[in-house]
């Protein structure tokens, strides 16, 4: 505690005092530089918060500045897609009336195309049921040809049938140049034609012309000697089952006769002409072994 003095009378001085001025002195210097470090950091605080406060302005009002361009930049993007949408729209309304016009066209082409075909439709019937008109009376007229062609075939066929059955009964039996044998002679290509038809033995013609050498005819061979065109008379050699035989100064229509493994030939000359003879040769159907 303060020692308590009496009143009015002043206090004696404190021991020690100049260590105390001294002391104060110097707390007072520490707090004077201390105060005079507060502030210098203080103002240096300030100049710090002074730079940090400009440079967030400036971002901010870079950040302001670029908000501004952006937004122009996008209005300006908005601006040309409206534009854009508005050329594309007026492009569409100018195809849209040009497709139309040519469909338009295009419709009033093929309808025009259609008439014309109708018209050449009906033409082309016309000329059609012409045609065919002129046809029917030609096929009338060729049916007409036909009837009488069939009157006509009919009429060759009865005199067929009729020169058939002349034929059949011209065929007669000759007695041939072996003694108690006879056959059916044919003397033409018609009454050959009958035979052949009949099927009872086979016919082999035949054209020999006068050379040295035999003539293949049928199994046998055959070679002219001599033809009398003026006596109708003919001269062959027969050469059959390994043996000769001349037939002599003979007559058209004779049947020439000779075995053959026992069965029964018969050589036919029906022509006599110039160093050639023509007829043919019957053999039976079935040979005698």
């Amino acid at each position: 505690m303060t020692p308590q003095y009496p009143p009015y009378a002043p206090p004696p001085p404190p021991s020690n005092s100049n260590l105390h001025l001294a002391l104060a002195a110097g707390g007072i210097v520490a707090s004077l530089a201390f105060c005079g470090f507060l502030l210098y950091q203080v103002h240096d605080l300030q100049t710090e918060m002074g730079r940090n406060r400009d440079l967030i302005q400036n971002e901010i009002d870079t950040i302001k500045e670029n908000s501004t361009e952006m937004t122009a930049a996008q209005r300006k993007h908005m601006e040309d897609l409206r534009e854009e949408l508005d050329n594309r729209s007026r492009q569409s309304i100018q195809a849209a009336s040009q497709a139309k016009r040519e469909a338009l066209s295009y419709a009033d082409e093929q309808a025009k195309k259609l008439e014309d075909e109708q018209q050449k439709g009906q033409q082309q019937l016309s000329s059609s049921i012409s045609d065919v008109s002129k046809k029917a009376d030609t096929a009338n007229a060729r049916l007409s040809d036909v009837n009488n062609d069939v009157a006509g075939v009919k009429t060759d066929l009865a005199s067929t049938k009729t020169d058939l059955q002349t034929t059949k009964s011209n065929l007669q039996k000759v007695a041939g140049d072996l003694s108690g044998t006879s056959s059916l002679v044919a003397t033409n290509g018609s009454e050959i034609a009958e035979l052949k038809r009949r099927g009872e033995r086979n016919i082999v013609e035949f054209t020999l012309k006068k050379q040295k050498n035999m003539q293949k005819v049928g199994d046998i061979s055959l070679r002219l000697e001599k033809a009398d065109l003026k006596h109708n008379k003919f001269t062959v050699i027969v050469l059959a089952d390994d043996k000769t035989v001349e037939k002599k100064d003979r007559n058209v229509n004779e049947p020439l006769q000779f075995y053959v493994s026992k069965s029964l030939y018969e050589v036919v000359v029906n022509t006599v002409g110039k160093d050639q003879i023509a007829g043919y040769l019957s053999t039976p159907k079935y040979q005698n072994r």
